[in-house]
């Protein structure tokens, strides 16, 4: 019988290690990038259009709007949103498990970690909604894809803060209270 690398141990080693930290950092980047990306190719295909204004003011860079409206710039956009958004939803379910874990017998808390789950899977769905249906394209369903990603996103912020404050007060793990400093302090941005 052949023995090849589905019949030993090696078949259960990780075929790719990615540190967590590089993973977020890449996540966090990609609409940045996207944008970068947009915002060149904007430049470059049509950029007449891209930073005309009907005041007839100087731009010599598009708007974020009119550099991912036009063609093909629309559509690396909806690409880099599209996946941005898949370890976003990961790091949901995870941050779920994790309050789980944390919040034992705790009722209140529990039920806010389902909310926060909640909030952010609804977040993450609007982003999507807002980013892959156009304003000229349905109007109406972009509009309520807009207003569902900004309030969950401010509600999700606000459960997240209630729950790592909860977290920190009972933690003596530095990398808690850092967390927890860290998510006040970007709440007034």
């Amino acid at each position: 019988m052949l023995q090849g690398p589905y019949g030993s141990l090696e078949r259960d080693r990780p075929l790719v290690r990615i540190p967590f930290t590089h993973f977020a950092v890449g996540t966090v980047m990609l609409p940045f990038g996207g944008l970068l990306i947009c915002v060149i190719a904007s430049l470059y295909y049509h950029f007449h259009d891209a930073t005309y204004t009907h005041c007839e003011v100087r731009n010599y860079l598009p708007s974020i709007s009119a550099a991912i409206s036009r063609v093909p710039e629309r559509y690396i956009w909806r690409g880099f949103i599209g996946l941005h958004s898949a370890p976003r939803y990961l790091v949901s379910v995870a941050y779920f498990s994790f309050y789980r874990q944390h919040f034992q017998g705790r009722l209140l808390e529990v039920l806010l970690s389902l909310l926060t789950l909640l909030l952010s899977v609804a977040e993450n769905t609007g982003l999507l909604v807002l980013t892959y249906v156009g304003s000229t394209e349905a109007y109406t369903v972009h509009k309520y894809g807009f207003i569902t990603f900004i309030s969950t996103s401010l509600l999700h912020m606000l459960v997240t803060l209630r729950l790592w404050f909860v977290i920190q007060r009972h933690s003596l793990q530095s990398e808690e209270v850092m967390s927890y400093r860290w998510k006040a302090a970007s709440l007034p941005v």
